[in-house]
């Protein structure tokens, strides 16, 4: 078998773990930047924001595209209790939110847009991850050396947090990184 042929992407992401992943994915992409605001309606399902807000980061880049390009817009969210947990804006907020989701159960869905000049293909994908309870010492020291003001749910499950306190997750571990990568690779197939 050869190696999968891929559209060159336009990456609308800051974020360095979806690009680790598009790279070990054998993508070539450019990042492309964006600022969208992060709003939504306040009577879309919760579940449905993921997708409306990296559908929202396609489209701001959308003029960037030349023909055979394809954007590449993800956004993730951590939902409990619905509650959207988004990434924290200092200290306080994420040691609100880790407090929050110590001992718990959280989903993290993240959604995907893929937009060419002729179709736009939307999904998203949910995983379940469980939590076990956290100190304050510990939240501390996380927060304190992870840095996770980049990170939905303020926290990487990369990281400590989820080298010593997941326990559990049901669904695939890329999707909780940020960008679940086997419905990617189908849907850039597609293309």
């Amino acid at each position: 078998m050869t190696a999968p042929v891929f559209p060159p992407i336009l990456l609308a992401s800051k974020s360095p773990r979806r690009k680790q992943l598009l790279q070990a994915m054998g993508c070539s992409f450019e990042v492309v930047h964006q600022d969208v605001a992060e709003t939504y309606p306040q009577d879309l399902p919760l579940s449905q924001v993921p997708v409306f807000l990296a559908q929202k980061k396609a489209q701001a880049v959308r003029d960037q595209l030349a023909p055979g390009q394809v954007v590449l817009a993800s956004d993730t969210i951590v939902l409990q209790d619905d509650v959207i947990f988004h990434k924290p804006v200092d200290y306080d907020d994420a040691f609100r939110i880790l407090e929050a989701l110590s001992g718990q159960q959280h989903a993290v869905i993240t959604g995907v847009c893929l937009l060419s000049l002729e179709r736009e293909v939307s999904f998203s994908d949910i995983a379940h991850v469980y939590m076990a309870p956290l100190s304050a010492a510990e939240i501390d020291y996380y927060i304190r050396t992870c840095a996770p003001y980049d990170k939905a749910g303020a926290y990487a499950i990369q990281e400590w947090i989820g080298l010593t306190k997941i326990t559990k997750i049901e669904g695939t571990y890329n999707t909780i990184v940020g960008l679940p990568t086997h419905k990617v690779y189908d849907a850039l197939l597609s293309f």
